[in-house]
């Protein structure tokens, strides 16, 4: 039985359309993650998994320590929900009423941690909490930087780039009684979210892999150097992390890394398929029925539009991924209500049959579904609510 009838047999009792998580293949992607980072904890980032049960269940493996959460409102709901005792809110917050609340429940005030990089976020943070106690987190730009500065690569995060002012952040924090600095976090996006393979481009492949190269050795010497000089200031750190999905074993090769981040790769979305260091399976699917046959070579399914965040290209399309051999429409695209889908593939489907898709990110695809039904060797074994069945949307 090939994969495309295996999950048609086993979810031949479900309506689509509906969302699956092959916990074969997640188990075993969170078992590669593990061996990648070489004994040094994972920390999972929430955002990547939208699933509270699921984060339960990875944070129950050996390897996986802690959440880097998204949102401080968020935070506070999973350590609510005593999904961990280790929260790190991986972005800035401006939420007020959230920071009070944080502040004023001391369980919550010794588990989450929030993020700053200026003293703008410590100024707030005082004023919404009152001087009351909170953790707080050095996020560290770690972005490549050439030609003096001329080029950059890598997300547009921190003002914080260099030791001398990470240390003056630290020493800014630390003369506020109500704040304290317990990590340093950087993240790679230029190697830890860029696939060094892309399909069909060898030579744009060459170049990447020359950057990552570069990048990499530049950013380890400065983020040794901005932990050295942050240690300087407040020498009993609790934590430094780094990296994502795509760069695991490459940061947790860092000595001054204590720690790596990672929650893309439990579900392995098609945008890291294209990866040298690594092969996941994917893990998390969705499936459309077939509702009209429109032509010859075509069909079209109901919905699909669910397309991924970033820079406005096909990229952020979902990938049809069974049967193999299907395309989208160049002008219409994943549509709302409907989605037409071409390809030699199309005259063997009928109304009523399923495409299996996966999506172009890991958990933005749990924001259109309220469940995740999970599937072990040839069964559904229940379903488990997202954060949307939860009755959250934190962003």
């Amino acid at each position: 039985m090939d994969l495309r009838q295996r999950y048609d047999a086993t979810t031949s009792g479900l309506e689509p359309p509906f969302a699956v998580v092959d916990l074969d293949a997640f188990r075993a992607n969170a078992a590669d993650l593990v061996r990648r980072a070489k004994g040094k904890p994972i920390r999972v980032a929430s955002k990547s998994v939208r699933c509270r049960a699921l984060l339960e269940q990875v944070l129950a493996m050996d390897g996986f320590e802690g959440i880097m959460a998204f949102t401080l409102p968020e935070a506070l709901w999973l350590t609510e929900r005593r999904v961990s005792d280790d929260v790190l809110v991986a972005y800035p917050t401006t939420d007020q009423a959230a920071l009070g609340k944080l502040a004023a429940d001391e369980r919550a005030a010794a588990t989450i941690t929030v993020m700053v990089d200026s003293v703008e976020h410590l100024d707030l943070i005082e004023q919404a909490t009152g001087g009351r106690p909170v953790r707080v987190c050095i996020d560290i730009d770690a972005a490549f930087r050439a030609l003096g500065g001329a080029l950059r690569v890598g997300v547009r995060r921190s003002p914080v780039h260099t030791p001398r002012q990470a240390a003056a952040l630290a020493e800014e924090i630390t003369r506020r009684p109500g704040l304290t600095l317990v990590g340093i976090m950087a993240y790679e996006s230029q190697i830890a979210g860029v696939g060094d393979i892309p399909p069909g481009r060898p030579a744009r492949g060459r170049v990447i892999r020359a950057m990552q190269s570069r990048s990499r050795i530049e950013l380890a010497r400065r983020r040794a150097a901005i932990v050295k000089a942050v240690h300087a200031v407040r020498p009993d750190l609790e934590f430094v992390n780094g990296g994502g999905t795509g760069s695991v074993e490459k940061t947790a090769s860092e000595r001054a890394v204590t720690e790596v981040a990672a929650g893309s790769g439990l579900y392995q979305p098609h945008l890291f398929d294209h990866y040298s260091n690594f092969r996941g399976r994917p893990a998390a699917l969705f499936a459309l029925p077939v509702v009209r046959r429109p032509s010859a070579g075509v069909v079209t399914c109901l919905g699909g539009g669910y397309l991924a965040s970033g820079p406005g290209d096909k990229v952020r399309l979902p990938q049809p991924y069974l049967p193999s051999g299907l395309s989208f429409d160049g002008l219409e695209g994943a549509g709302e209500v409907q989605t037409p889908l071409i390809g030699y593939t199309a005259d063997l489907l009928r109304v009523g049959d399923r495409v299996w898709f996966r999506h172009t990110k890991a958990g933005e695809l749990c924001e259109r579904f309220s469940e995740l039904h999970l599937i072990e060797s040839d069964r559904v074994i229940g379903a488990v609510p997202t954060y949307r069945g939860e009755g959250h949307a934190f962003l």
